[in-house]
């Protein structure tokens, strides 16, 4: 069956993510997951697009990205991340073979029946990954996310984090955003967290 082709256009916001191969915790350890957030600040440099939130789990990563016109498909943009931090993963271990389980999947925010509530669920949804998988007491506690940098208005993050339309639109002052981003968090643990025991 044919894979199907992926819609590449700027101006459109995905939510990609993959897997290490046979789902394995590859990346369990805190230095292999700061090669990862490495490997993306140099794709940065590289390609010109917004990243608007990410997490780096031990098995897999979330990356909110946001095309631009002018700049690289998201094809192209991915597929620099995982063919470099693989290779650079299998150099640091003495390892042959394919690194990732699959090709990244991906959604279309601005594609959702609601895209505003879609990209809301989405950044809590990603955000407490580490809580729900145990790594983490807490989203804003978890060093490989992106999480803070809607929670605090100076944050210390490793990448640079556009912050996305969609939370602008929230309030005209950080501290308005920030209030009503909080109350959809609450919606989600309250309504999602308790219905599901697992998540990725």
């Amino acid at each position: 069956m044919a894979r199907p082709k992926r819609i590449c256009m700027p101006h459109l916001t995905y939510h990609v993510y993959s897997r290490c191969i046979e789902w394995k915790d590859y990346m369990e350890k805190e230095h292999i997951k700061k090669v990862f957030i490495e490997t993306i600040r140099r794709t940065q440099e590289k390609y010109k697009f917004e990243l608007t939130a990410y997490v780096v789990m031990e098995n897999h990563f979330h990356l909110v990205l946001r095309t631009v016109e002018g700049g690289e498909s998201i094809s192209r943009i991915m597929q620099y991340i995982k063919a470099r931090f693989a290779e650079r993963f299998n150099r640091m271990n003495s390892r042959i073979g394919p690194f990732w389980n699959e090709r990244f999947r991906d959604i279309i925010v601005e594609h959702q029946e609601s895209p505003l509530d879609y990209f809301l669920w989405l950044l809590w949804h990603i955000a407490w990954n580490p809580v729900r998988k145990g790594t983490a007491k807490s989203p804003e506690s978890y060093p490989f996310s992106s999480i803070n940098c809607y929670l605090r208005e100076i944050s210390d993050s490793k990448l640079k984090i556009t912050l996305h339309e969609y939370y602008q639109m929230l309030g005209k002052s950080f501290r308005e955003r920030r209030y009503y981003f909080l109350q959809a968090g609450e919606v989600f643990r309250l309504h999602v967290m308790r219905a599901t025991p697992e998540m990725s």
